[in-house]
């Protein structure tokens, strides 16, 4: 007990250490400087931060958790994100910097109006402080009072044990994301990230060793041998992610999440440049190309190990961490999950501050504000925001759904309709602030209709490529109605230089090509009936593609005014 003690105080002390040397220094009044840590962040430090912004508990146990359920077609939550990121990089991410942007609701105000900036920057601040932070806060305390048996040893029921580890996650987050900055957020991210990937690659090779009973090999024969059928990655209607799940919803949410969050984008808004931002997305877009192992394999590990004796799907890899990881491991662990869940918080409620400060307070409460003024008022509001997701956490307790299924589909209420207006300004020239008004107001309306009013029989993922097609040419109808009488030109604010870097093309290629392998690989382990079904399904979306590209060309050759 003693050296579990010492090695998660150490770890978490060293991360808390290194982080204060880095950044005492650091300019915290200015906008820049406390938001974006001064434009100076350098690929690495993008790369590890957005990795543990992204990577939490709501992954390792949601994930996992499915995975035990049902099979590993959940691996596309990670595996389509690789593809995502490689879209920031060569598309997106030029345009933020060359705009110079704090938030992404401030490149919306720049490209439409803004009013369509503090809708979106109020339906990013809802998302966080509703959905996100506490689904962040209550995996991380669930993973930690299982694997360090809190109630038993504090003498209280799992409730209270979970209520009380939720507080002090939160209190000790809030002091790197309110008072550091995101200086301090990123540097944080990079050292746990490093233990993260150690930590996290160690949990499913010692369930492999701990299978095959000394052997890594043997303990993935077995897997193979027994439960072929949950090494599946073409998921069948009935599972959590469809395959036909991965040309509407999974695209168009992960496509939102890495290339509009203002959670993860606020990463790459630091960078030096915009080659030096390329780099680090595309780096950690490889790393993300692990997630299937990380994250998705212990769960169906853990199912070979526990079988249905598990109440819960989330149950699956606290358990297994307990069962394989030896007690002197077992706080460092606990430290780089800790780092994990920290991460995770921070970084969303360090980008809420910013939202609230920068699009909130600046632009309708208090216009004359000075630099410092946002940056304290931002820490306020942080500071309550923090208050209000401990008091919401608990709640998740009793959701019925599994954790990380129930997070998304709530997600939805915003996050494709968002994507979708950006998107769409960023591709258009002529498209006015209405028609993005029109967009937000149906696809957030639509959505929640379909989820919690209407018995839709649909799956939440193709729900969400439905309602993206469908305002997408709302959006183009008003363009053509009612066309910007002068096109819409994105100036060049020369914050930093945006001189691309010259190998991102090829890096993103060799992504692309890496996720279509992972899946024709585990698509061996499906059932001929599967197969049969993504096939038609892949029949289906070339013609869907075709149809569209005509469709394009012949519009854009028909009417130069709207499209770019």
């Amino acid at each position: 007990m003693l050296i579990t003690i010492c090695s998660f105080i150490g770890f978490t002390g060293l991360v808390a250490v290194v982080t204060y040397l880095r950044v005492r220094h650091d300019d915290h009044e200015s906008k820049d400087g406390y938001f974006l840590g001064g434009r100076g962040l350098s690929a690495i430090v993008i790369a590890g931060s957005l990795l543990l912004t992204n990577l939490s508990t709501e992954q390792m146990v949601g994930l996992s958790g499915q995975a035990f359920k049902f099979n590993i077609s959940v691996m596309a939550w990670e595996t389509i994100a690789a593809l995502s990121m490689v879209i920031m990089a060569l598309f997106v991410l030029p345009r933020y910097l060359k705009s110079g942007i704090t938030t992404v609701p401030g490149f919306l105000e720049e490209r439409f109006d803004k009013a369509t900036r503090i809708i979106t920057s109020v339906l990013f601040l809802v998302g966080f402080g509703i959905v996100y932070l506490p689904i962040v806060l209550y995996s991380g305390a669930f993973a930690l009072i299982n694997l360090f048996d809190i109630p038993e040893r504090m003498n209280v029921d799992q409730f209270s044990a979970l209520c009380i580890t939720i507080v002090l996650i939160a209190v000790v987050g809030s002091l790197y994301a309110i008072h550091g900055g995101l200086k301090a957020v990123a540097v944080s991210d990079t050292i746990n990230g490093l233990g993260l990937l150690v930590g996290g690659l160690m949990i499913p090779v010692l369930g492999l060793w701990h299978l095959g009973e000394g052997s890594i090999m043997a303990g993935v024969a077995t897997l193979g041998r027994d439960h072929g059928e949950k090494l599946n990655s073409i998921g069948a209607t009935s599972d959590p992610v469809p395959f036909s799940g991965l040309f509407t919803g999974m695209i168009l949410i992960n496509c939102f999440y890495w290339c509009t969050n203002q959670g993860i984008v606020q990463r790459t808004l630091g960078a030096r440049d915009l080659a030096t931002g390329q780099k680090g997305i595309l780096i950690a877009a490889f790393i993300k190309l692990l997630g299937p192992i990380i994250l998705v394999l212990p769960g169906v590990i853990a199912f070979h190990l526990f079988g249905d004796s598990l109440e819960k799907g989330d149950l699956a890899y606290p358990r297994l961490v307990a069962t394989v990881l030896p007690s002197y491991l077992v706080g460092f662990f606990g430290a780089v999950l800790l780092g994990a869940i920290l991460s995770t918080y921070n970084s969303f409620l360090n980008s809420a501050a910013t939202l609230f400060s920068v699009d909130i307070y600046k632009e309708l409460i208090h216009e004359q504000a000075t630099e410092s003024q946002m940056v304290r008022m931002g820490k306020r509001f942080g500071t309550l925001l923090a208050i209000g997701s401990i008091c919401l956490a608990p709640s998740i307790y009793y959701a019925e759904e599994g954790l990380y299924q129930w997070m998304k589909r709530l997600n939805g209420f915003y996050n494709v309709p968002v994507f979708t207006i950006i998107a769409v300004g960023m591709l258009s020239k002529r498209i006015p602030p209405i028609a993005a008004k029109v967009a937000l107001l149906l696809g957030v309306t639509l959505y929640t209709l379909s989820q919690y009013v209407f018995d839709v029989n649909m799956h939440f993922l193709n729900v969400h490529g439905v309602l993206f097609v469908m305002n997408v040419i709302v959006m183009v109808l008003i363009g053509m109605w009612w066309p910007l009488e002068e096109p819409y030109v994105q100036q060049y604010s020369r914050d930093v230089d945006i001189t691309p870097w010259r190998f991102a093309r090829v890096t993103g290629v060799v992504v692309a090509v890496a996720t279509i392998a992972i899946y024709l690989y585990f698509g061996q382990f499906a059932p001929a009936e599967v197969m049969e079904y993504a096939k038609s399904v892949i029949s289906v979306v070339v013609v869907v593609l075709l149809v569209g590209a005509t469709g394009a060309g012949l519009w854009r050759l028909r009417s130069g005014r709207v499209a770019d």
